[in-house]
């Protein structure tokens, strides 16, 4: 008799209150596959993983439709069971390895734990068991790892951690919920490729919950592509990729750089003359206790007027704190900062707030950059008082031709934080950067926390900006495939250093260091490789 599949999700409807978030949704994971369910912020792909493994959070419900797990209706079985299914037979890879583990317990007892749950191990042999899962997944030195807290493990290694959870018990389905969003791509890269290992050596399923289709094409043999609750595609990802039949999946292709291999932003301004910016031989030095950390040795940079100069690198690299330095939001340990012809290295007073009004810098967390108590259009206006430029009314005009150019309407001044998307919040950020009309702008990973079509229209606003107003750019980031879009020069760094450093397309294209190249590798879907098995 013909088995059917594994998992398999018909009309389910799921609601929190009186709101129902998915419509309908039919989704089958076949024994052995790997399906990837692709979709922006807000379009139900957590919901749908919650709803399997009976988590879904207070509030939240199925109302219609059923999930079966290996032909068994597990939508409306009790707690129990769940519990037995959780773990034993689904493995659940979570997004964050930061709130996923408990941060006052030892990585082995978190390992443990799970099999002792599942009857896999007793109390004697579960730490033994624990070290070797630790090794299977990728940890060094398993034995001193397993004794650690969470906190003193990097985010590579805490997700490696969640990946050998998942696989303790060699379940027949392993759900990934982003498990790898907030690493670096060669980070990405490896832990990716330690999932297929894995997989592929127990034969199990995996549904695969991504943003990004670069991802996908890498690891997916399927695609369901789901909108508002609603799956609007489901195909072989080569087909898929190649030629969408939904508009909004064809959307999410055209948006993802990773998917991208022209250069696709503007003709580069003029740049000739002297820089504006010039960094001289920098290094900073942090210490912890006894020890010092070299965070930047020996850096030099220079940026013309209306050039886009990114600087790449892993976290850890120290492309953040040469960005800080550059704000004079650091203090380097040696070298110099020259802004414009002047040494703003040791600047103090009038020249300092000078130099304040003329160089802005743009947080990563959109989130986190903003005030929640202080409404939109005191943010923006905020520079404005500090510097004592303009009345009230005048402030206020100014904020909303601020908001026009960032291309939000008028009435996101009366706004909270809270009530506008990630990509509304950015666009606040940078109108408030722009309220003073710098010279240079410094961003710092502005779009690593969107959507990928978040991302472009961010990227797009940031090329249209720097053509109407003349701006230039300080870039930070560690995606190869987004500094592409938008940068004349690249200058790759790692351990502190610039080891590469030229025009973006040679840089991309032809790298001279086998870590520019390596990062270039790891960059998700960039040779439209759907077949994964080759």
């Amino acid at each position: 008799m013909t088995r059917g599949p594994l998992l398999a999700l018909r009309g389910l409807r799921i609601a929190y209150g009186d709101t129902e978030v998915v419509h309908g949704v039919d989704l089958t994971v076949d024994r052995g596959e790997v399906v990837a369910l692709v979709g922006e912020s807000g379009s139900g792909k957590t919901t749908l993983a919650h709803a399997v493994v009976g988590l879904l959070p207070a509030g939240g419900r199925v109302t219609d439709g059923e999930i079966r797990f290996d032909g068994e209706r597990i939508d409306s079985a009790p707690a129990r069971r769940l519990e037995k299914l959780r773990g034993a037979h689904i493995g659940v890879v979570p997004q964050d390895p930061t709130s996923s583990l408990n941060p006052v317990r030892r990585i082995g007892d978190q390992v443990a734990e799970i099999l002792r749950i599942h009857g896999r191990a007793n109390r004697r042999t579960a730490a033994l068991e624990a070290v070797r899962i630790l090794d299977e997944a990728g940890i060094d030195r398993p034995e001193v790892r397993a004794r650690q807290h969470p906190a003193e493990l990097s985010g590579g290694q805490r997700q490696r951690v969640l990946i050998g959870i998942a696989l303790a018990c060699s379940p027949e389905l392993v759900i990934a919920d982003e498990p790898t969003s907030a690493l670096d791509v060669t980070v990405q890269k490896r832990i990716l490729d330690h999932l297929d290992d894995r997989v592929d050596s127990t034969g199990a399923a995996v549904l695969f919950i991504t943003h990004d289709l670069g991802v996908a094409a890498d690891r997916a043999d399927r695609i369901v592509v789901l909108r508002d609750g609603v799956v609007v595609e489901d195909g072989p990802t080569a087909q898929v990729l190649a030629s969408p039949e939904h508009e909004y999946t064809a959307h999410l292709v055209a948006a993802a750089p990773s998917l991208s291999r022209a250069r696709t932003r503007r003709t580069p301004v003029r740049v000739d003359g002297p820089p504006l910016l010039s960094l001289r031989e920098l290094g900073k030095t942090f210490r912890a206790g006894d020890e010092k950390l070299v965070a930047v040795d020996g850096v030099s940079l220079e940026i013309r007027r209306g050039q886009t100069v990114s600087l790449v690198g892993e976290s850890g690299s120290g492309k953040s704190t040469t960005a800080r330095i550059a704000a004079r939001l650091e203090t380097p340990t040696s070298g110099s900062v020259h802004f414009d012809g002047a040494d703003v290295t040791s600047a103090r007073g009038r020249s300092l707030r000078d130099f304040r009004r003329r160089v802005q810098f743009v947080h990563q967390n959109p989130f986190l950059s903003l005030d929640p108590s202080v409404s939109v259009g005191d943010t923006i206006a905020e520079p404005l008082r500090a510097f004592g430029i303009g009345d009230r009314s005048g402030r206020r005009t100014r904020v909303a031709e601020l908001l026009a150019s960032v291309s939000l309407p008028t009435d996101v001044a009366d706004r909270r934080p809270a009530r506008l998307s990630g990509g509304q919040r950015q666009r606040v950020a940078i109108a408030r950067a722009l309220a003073l009309e710098p010279d240079l702008v410094i961003l710092d990973e502005p779009v690593s926390a969107l959507d990928v079509s978040v991302q472009a229209t961010i990227l797009e606003l940031l090329d249209d900006l720097q053509r109407d107003l003349g701006l230039t750019y300080l870039f930070i980031s560690h995606d190869l495939a987004v500094v592409r879009q938008i940068s004349d020069e690249v200058a790759v760094m790692r351990s502190g250093r610039i080891v590469e450093h030229g025009a973006a397309e040679s840089v991309f294209d032809s790298p001279s260091h086998p870590y520019t190249a390596e990062l270039r590798d790891a960059v998700p879907g960039r040779d439209h490789v759907p077949d994964r098995r080759g």
